[in-house]
């Protein structure tokens, strides 16, 4: 079994910025006051994630099983209730209650390879597993104090 680790480091700051450091760049996260650092919001970053992923592994698929793609256009949207999200108690999940996800690749393969090609995609994509299977999170608190000078 091969392993890759996967690590960002995000931190905000007082005009309501979130930078994420990942793989020596800064991503800039959710909407702030100033039009000119607005960035996408998280839950759209998520999305754009896996619209990417499936991108690569489309290509990499096809590659693969000598599938020539002239473009590819993936499209998700995404449906959530906000209730959770605002505070107020719901039975609803605060995440997506459902993503929908279309991809139309430009290509001259038959359909049936399209779909041998997607079905591919789809089992290998790491968003798509993540997203459609229960992954174990550890969530870690460590608070810092500010040290207050006394007289």
């Amino acid at each position: 079994m091969s392993l890759k680790k996967v690590k960002v480091l995000g931190y905000s700051f007082a005009d309501d910025q979130f930078i994420v450091n990942a793989n020596n760049l800064k991503v800039r996260i959710s909407k702030n006051n100033n039009p000119e650092l607005e960035g996408p919001s998280p839950l759209e970053y998520v999305l754009a994630g896996y619209a990417g992923c499936i991108n690569a592994v489309g290509k990499l698929v096809a590659k693969e099983q000598g599938l020539h793609l002239k473009s590819l256009q993936v499209e998700i949207s995404a449906t959530l209730s906000l209730d959770q999200y605002q505070g107020i108690e719901s039975k609803e999940r605060a995440g997506f209650q459902v993503i929908d996800v279309v991809v139309q690749p430009t290509s001259e393969a038959s359909v049936e390879d399209l779909q041998n090609w997607i079905f591919a995609v789809k089992k290998r994509c790491p968003i798509h597993d993540n997203l459609i299977n229960p992954t174990p999170i550890t969530l870690s608190l460590v608070p810092q104090y500010e040290v207050l000078e006394t007289v």
